[in-house]
């Protein structure tokens, strides 16, 4: 297996500066891991994570194998999901018990497959404890400190500039799940990706709630083979993207809809014109289809134009209020 390469920063350098030593004894920190047949490693991602937070909360997503009973031995509070939800709704069920628990300082994410190291847990908190972010996230690519697969970095790299052009906020990782984020973010956070997407979600949240993300390099390790298909993996993620545009920017949703559908209402009015021209007869079906396409392309773009102001009015009414919580 080859050598992991450690961030920059050392975590015992990192613990010795008084100031972050400080803020950490005073403030409590859950960590949150979704896991869905991770029998393997949970255990050690639970023991190891146990050393730097208060609680653990692992989420069994609807485990087939005994990844829950495990988690538990090892010391973390235990929320089953009987069937898999995926891992949007993992987190909001992390989110929830964390938040009913302690109402802590920060909550912090990780995968349960012993990718992330628990270890630089305390890099990826300190800006939260520090009051610069209200969402970190972990990056590979910020100092290049793991050895990715090259296949990995084409995906991550074409996910990361989409999602980031799309979303308004800017990462070097949109993939990554080793996350931190403030209290007043979880009150605000609320998943509706079902899967992997669910950190593309985060961005375009972060940006409709105005949230503070900050990114820190962290190691991630690649251990065994991929679980699922690459392939497959990437057409889900790209499939959750796309939901989320028409979430999240409905306008360039519907426009792109509309100049769609208009652009083929016009393909076939053209038509019927040059048909008109040689003999002087319409087609009738071809005619039907352009009345569809032309209406349903107004319909997109009035659509597009009333939930994009519907949106922006409701982000108005939000963004104050959450500001004047996090001021508090």
């Amino acid at each position: 297996m080859a050598a992991i390469r450690r961030p920059d920063i050392e975590i015992s350098e990192f613990l010795k500066d008084n100031e972050s030593s400080e803020k950490w004894l005073r403030s409590s920190v859950v960590a949150v891991i979704p896991a869905y047949n991770e029998a393997r490693f949970i255990g050690s991602v639970v023991l190891l994570t146990r050393e730097y937070v208060d609680e653990v909360i692992v989420v069994d997503d609807g485990s087939t194998d005994n990844t829950g009973a495990i988690a538990r031995k090892a010391g973390a509070i235990v929320v089953t999901h009987e069937v898999n939800r995926g891992k949007g709704e993992a987190l909001n069920t992390g989110f929830q018990k964390a938040h009913e628990l302690l109402l802590p300082t920060a909550v912090v994410t990780l995968d349960g497959d012993w990718q992330h190291l628990p270890e630089e847990l305390p890099l990826v908190v300190d800006p939260i404890l520090k009051g610069q972010a209200d969402v970190v996230i972990g990056s590979r690519y910020l100092k290049h400190t793991s050895k990715v697969p090259f296949q990995r970095i084409l995906g991550h790299a074409g996910f990361t500039r989409v999602i980031n052009l799309l979303s308004g906020t800017r990462v070097t990782d949109s993939q990554s799940g080793f996350r931190a984020f403030s209290l007043e973010a979880v009150r605000q956070i609320k998943f509706t990706s079902r899967g992997f997407s669910v950190e593309s979600e985060m961005q375009f949240v972060a940006s409709d709630r105005a949230l503070r993300v900050v990114e820190v390099p962290i190691t991630i390790r690649y251990l065994d083979h991929p679980k699922r298909s690459l392939l497959r993996h990437g057409f889900k993620v790209l499939s959750g993207i796309l939901r989320l545009i028409g979430q999240h920017r409905p306008l360039l949703f519907f426009t792109i809809t509309s100049i769609i559908s208009l652009t083929l209402a016009a393909i076939m009015i053209l038509l019927e014109v040059e048909q008109y021209r040689g003999d002087h007869t319409f087609d009738v079906i071809i005619g039907i289809l352009a009345l569809i396409f032309l209406i349903n392309g107004s319909i997109a773009l009035f659509t597009g134009i009333i939930l994009h102001t519907i949106r922006g009015f409701v982000l108005d009414m939000i963004r104050p209020v959450f500001n004047r919580e996090r001021e508090h």
